[in-house]
């Protein structure tokens, strides 16, 4: 299940010892049979003492675990820092290292607390994921040396520079068992049942099996005395140098842990990550791993879904796989130090590669993305893990304001449509467009802008009047909003605006025709021009929908003529002007067979009037409606005609509302006593459209529909001052609330 994370959930899973005994304790085995060859491989990998990292996995499980503002995540030596403590390793040695460590996690604590964490939802998964992929392909490559025999570089340039003279030396041996790790390490998940134990466990164990019993010259684990704690060191150097260094440790330890938290969060349904108590919790970590030798620490993903995957439900298994390693160490050391480094090297090999995710390559491309993630690999890869990320962050930045300040003209006959942000950047192209028009026709300029510079106005304007002094017309119509007109005013505006008021198919005419700048018309007018600016209100509508509407229904209008109509439902409303019934059901052409009348009446069949029985006959017999709606709404005026009696006798409306006299008996049997808060007229409203369900059956075609099943009746009533729908109850002429869908 995925959930959005939320920085500032609290914790809230019950941990007793029944909970901690049946999930966190097997699931705290497997993190440890997990922890113990990848601490060992990373630490290998960036020629820090292997000790480091099983220091720092048991800080990361006991002292991280306990502080967490991420329950279920598992911290130890982190898999992103390997090429940067590479680095750190070769300049500085490992004790100055380890005092860069230390201030690190100093520079993380104070981040955590001024609650910084929260940024690092706003960086591009592109560049993250970039970034990842930089360092598993760095990771990959330097273990592919070892795993050839050879010592690993400290870049990719110079680890590919090695690995011919390691292929011509032929260490075969390390080859084999290197081999056999990777090979186990990707066979084994496809084994049935067995695949529960860890993988890297069991190929670490069959590439030492393999070397012992083939007896293979291989170079092993080598453990000092775990009393020999290396001591941090104040680093030799300039003080730029060192203060780069450190907030390069923090930032991308940060960075893999909150990252890894916030992926976790969409493993499990347990308390969410509260992002800077687990900075806090890191950057703890880190001092200490850094005060006694050990590896940088992160969160990492791959160890925080075995442990989702194992079952574990609180930060318990993370603490009790920090107790197992050191009682491991304290008590196995020899049995450790039997393991080949290149099988070390083959794990990490193919934990590099798996950072380099194909699938997210997919989504990147897909969502045009992927040029920001190659570039941050490719920058990890030649120079370095901040560069990288530099070189990413700038491609991203240009993107951005290429798409923020991009703007699509589209040119129609003698319409030029202009959508998106108009400013100095995309004006050139807008202008070269202008200038291919032919002369001495009418153009018509819409702008569906949300800003314009005063670049793009001068633009325009000096067009304009080139357009018009060689004997052409310009109409510059602004649809969302008036950034031309105020310009023009010398009133120009200065931010982006969202699009507005209102759509002008969703409001009356008087609204959107009023609006400044709806239509600009040139001083001179033909006789056309000046009908459609200031007469017939329909007429401009009828424009509106000829230069709008119609070619974005065309498709759907063209497909509805040629299969004809198939509507569901048979909509009876009143002839109100206020009631627009594919506004407020939400549909479209096609969808209602509508019939209006004054105040929605359904005559019995034996009244006078034929035309509502003939619709109803229509609907349900022709075009199988599976559905009829009464409609009716507040304020209606025939209902406020039948409760003042003030239709006049013998007119056309009296003679109408004849057919609503069961309407006014029903509202007055006490037994349907309706809403009582509701104005009189309204009340009868909703008694008039419960009786009009009534009157429906009353027609033949009606009841045998409904007794076939192929046929429901509804009741419906529109507050129009609310804009709120309501189903009608005809049992007790009430209201009830328009349901949820399912």
């Amino acid at each position: 299940m995925s959930h959005h994370p939320r920085s500032n959930a609290g914790e809230h899973t019950p941990h007793g010892p029944p909970l901690v005994l049946k999930h966190d304790l097997p699931a705290s085995f497997v993190l440890f049979l997990i922890s113990i060859p990848l601490s060992l491989g990373i630490a290998h990998a960036t020629g820090a003492p292997l000790m480091a990292g099983i220091i720092s996995a048991v800080i990361g499980g006991v002292v991280v675990g306990a502080l967490s503002g991420a329950p279920l995540q598992i911290s130890g030596p982190g898999t992103g820092l390997v090429v940067i403590v590479a680095g750190l390793v070769a300049q500085f040695g490992w004790a100055a290292t380890a005092a860069i460590t230390l201030a690190a996690g100093v520079l993380q604590i104070a981040l955590g607390l001024t609650g910084i964490s929260r940024l690092v939802m706003s960086l591009s998964p592109a560049i993250v994921h970039g970034m990842l992929a930089g360092i598993g392909i760095s990771i990959a490559v330097g273990q592919l040396v070892v795993v050839l025999g050879g010592t690993a570089g400290s870049t990719v340039p110079a680890n590919l520079a090695l690995l011919p003279g390691e292929l011509a030396r032929g260490a075969w041996g390390s080859v084999a068992a290197g081999a056999a790790a990777i090979a186990v390490l990707l066979l084994w998940p496809r084994v049935p049942r067995l695949s529960v134990i860890p993988a890297p466990l069991v190929a670490v164990a069959f590439a030492t099996a393999l070397a012992f019993a083939l007896r293979l010259p291989v170079a092993r684990v080598d453990l000092p005395d775990s009393h020999a704690l290396v001591l941090p060191q104040v680093p030799q150097g300039g003080a730029g140098t060192i203060i780069a260094a450190v907030v390069t440790v923090a930032l991308v330890a940060s960075m893999e842990s909150l990252l890894s938290a916030v992926a976790t969060d969409r493993l499990h349904d347990g308390p969410r990550a509260r992002l800077d108590k687990e900075l806090v919790a890191q950057g703890t970590g880190n001092v200490l791993a850094g005060a006694l030798g050990g590896f940088p620490i992160s969160g990492g993903l791959a160890r925080s879904s075995a442990n989702v995957a194992a079952g574990a439900k609180t930060r318990y298994a993370a603490i009790l796989q920090g107790v197992w390693i050191a009682v491991a160490v304290l008590a196995f050391s020899p049995a450790l130090e039997l393991i080949p480094l290149a099988a070390l090297a083959g794990v990490l090999f193919v934990v590099g590669l798996r950072l380099v995710s194909v699938q997210r390559m997919r989504t990147l491309w897909q969502h045009g993305e992927f040029v920001v993630y190659a570039a941050t690999a490719l920058g990890v890869v030649l120079f370095g893990l901040l560069e990288g990320v530099v070189v990413g962050l700038a491609i991203a930045l240009l993107r951005a304001l290429y798409r923020l300040t991009h703007c699509s003209v589209r040119v129609e006959g003698n319409r030029v449509c202009v959508r998106g942000s108009l400013v100095f950047l995309g004006v050139g192209r807008l202008v070269r467009e202008l200038r291919r028009l032919p002369l001495g026709r009418t153009v018509v300029l819409e702008l569906h802008v949300d800003y314009l510079d005063h670049a793009s106005y001068e633009a325009i304007n000096d067009w304009r009047e080139g357009y018009e002094r060689l004997g052409g017309r310009v109409r510059v119509d602004e649809v969302h909003d008036t950034w031309y007109d105020r310009a023009n005013q010398g009133k120009p505006g200065r931010r982006k605006t969202l699009p507005g008021p209102l759509p002008r198919w969703f409001a009356p005419w008087s609204h959107w025709q009023s609006t400044p700048g709806a239509v600009t018309l040139p001083a001179q007018r033909s006789s056309a021009e000046q009908l459609l600016a200031e007469g017939d209100p329909m007429l401009r509508g009828m424009h509106e929908f000829e230069q709008r509407s119609a070619p974005l229904v065309r498709p759907f209008l063209h497909e509805l003529a040629l299969r004809g109509q198939r509507p569901q439902q048979l909509f009876i409303t009143c002839a109100d002007s206020r009631v627009v019934p594919n506004l407020i059901t939400t549909s479209g052409p096609g969808d209602l067979f509508c019939v209006r009348n004054i105040g929605n009446l359904v005559p019995t069949p034996s009244a006078e009037d034929s035309s509502v029985g003939a619709a109803i006959e229509y609907a349900v017999e022709i075009l199988n409606v599976n559905t009829i709606v009464v409609c009716g709404h507040s304020d209606c005026g025939a209902m406020k005609a039948l409760v003042k009696g003030s239709a006049a006798r013998g007119s056309h409306l009296h003679s109408w509302l004849r057919n609503a006299e069961p309407s006014l008996i029903r509202f007055h049997a006490p037994t349907a006593p309706g809403c009582a808060d509701l104005p009189v007229a309204d009340r009868l409203a909703v008694a008039n459209v419960a009786q009009q369900l009534d009157n429906l059956l009353a027609h033949p075609s009606v009841r045998e529909a409904i007794a076939a099943g192929t046929l429901t009746l509804k009741g419906m009533y529109f507050d129009i001052s609310n804009a709120r729908v309501y189903l009608v109850d005809p049992d007790r002429n009430g209201l009830e609330p328009v349901p949820s869908p399912a």
